[in-house]
């Protein structure tokens, strides 16, 4: 049998490579041996392992959304935590994941200052962020993970999903930002960013945040 080390493993950006019949110990030495700092991101479902490695475009569009995210939670003095792009596992399930982006909100003060998670007893992530251009998106793994909230963003549109009796379903706004319909809002600025820049856009977007809040009282 041939046995190829994980340095000689080159994923092109937009690609991605799949590997059958992993037990979880060697996911865990697979994570171990490929470390946090890397362009590459995971997913783990029951054997399968998909390693890909993002375009430019998709990490631009997973930036900028993430970033008026924070600011809309900023202006409404929200509590919360970024983690990025966490490996979230369990062994119970055998699945893991690692989202484009992730918050805690709603269940912000129980992982506060905690440098490990573990979803045996700490609780996931309340929102997940997935970036589809190149249709990476497992639905199933993050249900198995009870993450309650899915963002999906696809071409120039966001699909919101919520988690119901295991099995995500489309709703037609976001309950953990209800009656803001973000996701509708959103799109808009990632395309303003795309000709008057970033910094431009957030201040923008903060400014209509505010005048929202205002009007709302």
């Amino acid at each position: 049998m041939v046995t190829l080390q994980l340095r000689q493993l080159d994923v092109p950006p937009g690609h991605r490579v799949k590997f059958h019949d992993v037990e979880w110990d060697e996911f865990e030495a697979i994570l171990e041996e490929m470390g946090e700092h890397r362009g590459t991101r995971i997913a783990y479902d029951n054997g399968i392992l998909e390693i890909m490695t993002p375009l430019p475009e998709h990490e631009s569009d997973k930036e900028i959304i993430g970033d008026l995210l924070k600011a809309f939670l900023e202006e409404c003095d929200v509590d919360f935590l970024t983690l990025g792009s966490t490996t979230f596992k369990n062994p119970q399930t055998l699945k893991g994941i690692e989202p484009d982006q992730c918050f805690y909100i709603q269940n912000e003060a129980s992982v506060r200052g905690k440098k490990r998670l573990d979803l045996s007893i700490d609780p996931p992530p309340d929102l997940a962020l997935e970036i589809d251009i190149t249709s990476r998106t497992h639905p199933a793994t993050y249900a198995s993970l009870r993450v309650p909230e899915l963002w999906r963003r696809e071409g120039d549109r966001i699909q919101i999903y919520v988690l119901q009796s295991e099995q995500y379903v489309e709703v037609e706004d976001s309950p953990t930002f209800s009656g803001w319909y973000l996701h509708t809002v959103i799109p808009q600025y990632v395309e303003q960013s795309r000709s008057i820049g970033r910094n431009k856009t957030m201040r923008a977007f903060r400014a209509w945040v505010r005048a929202e809040l205002e009007k709302r009282g």
